[in-house]
């Protein structure tokens, strides 16, 4: 009886910072076709242009404005639900294996410096903390399974008849930690990924946390840019260690399964603020 009331103000503040993010949005549109009035041309050819090209199609508004926001407002809070999550894992998996942790340490710190922000232009000569992160993928997958598929016709994959109409929901934690694919898949070894064209972009089928081919999680670009420079940041901007009382073996690595794979309890750490230098 009590949830009506909102006695917390849950959904008050949610009301409030959604429509704060639609403002951002709903600027971004309208500055957005600003552009295209004054250039003639389409602009930079990305989700928003797509998603303004199919409102104009043939002179007819086949979605305004108003959805164009709010499925920007889907985009966006998918991304930044599933980024949180893996970059968690990736914490969480870091202090759990102090070795690791010191191999991510000592490559940032000889190439950004320690103490300092990672920036993009770095990303690419840190490919030790690269790895780890596609190892957070391949252990941690933030969707476990992915988006569900409807089969247009009769499909057959090895011995399996998949039938026309049937609905097909692909195990990508499964994969992940399929033993004719990994050695010790249980086991986070980022270095497994040194010496291998794997990568999480949707060619290598056994590693598709995002999905493949057209359909493929339109937040792949920027979670290739946001989780290295987050993750980047945090470890080498700070020093962490457990809470008081707490011990490695502590450490809960249990998933709570859902749409999203969340940590059953949050990483229980504290940061500590390192001077640059």
């Amino acid at each position: 009886m009590l949830k009506v009331f909102d006695l917390q103000g849950i959904r008050r503040r949610s009301v409030v910072s959604v429509r704060k993010v639609l403002t951002i949005f709903r600027r971004f549109v309208g500055e957005r076709l600003k552009l295209r009035e004054g250039s003639g041309s389409i602009g930079n050819d990305d989700v928003l242009d797509a998603l303004l090209n199919i409102s104009l199609e043939d002179g007819k508004i086949e979605m305004d404005k108003d959805e164009i926001e709010h499925l920007l407002l889907n985009i966006f809070v998918a991304g930044t639900d599933t980024s949180t999550y893996t970059l968690e894992w990736a914490m969480a998996e870091l202090m759990h294996n102090p070795e690791i942790m010191s191999k991510v340490q000592n490559e940032l710190e000889q190439v950004v410096g320690k103490g300092i922000s990672v920036e993009e232009t770095d990303i690419a000569k840190l490919p030790y903390m690269q790895a780890v992160i596609k190892e957070t993928f391949r252990v941690h997958p933030p969707v476990p399974l992915l988006l569900p598929r409807k089969a247009e016709t009769d499909v057959e994959i090895g011995d399996y008849i998949i039938p026309k109409d049937a609905q097909v929901l692909v195990n990508a934690w499964v994969i992940g930690r399929d033993p004719s694919k990994w050695e010790n898949p249980n086991v986070f070894v980022p270095e497994r990924f040194f010496n291998s064209e794997i990568d999480f972009k949707g060619q290598h089928f056994e590693l598709i946390p995002f999905g493949s081919g057209r359909r493929i999680c339109p937040g792949l670009p920027l979670a290739i840019r946001m989780l290295p420079l987050m993750l980047g940041s945090l470890v080498n901007c700070f020093d962490w260690r457990l809470e008081d009382g707490l011990n490695v073996d502590d450490l809960n690595k249990e998933d709570e399964y859902g749409i999203t794979l969340e940590k059953s309890q949050p990483v229980r750490i504290v940061p500590i603020k390192l001077s640059k230098q």
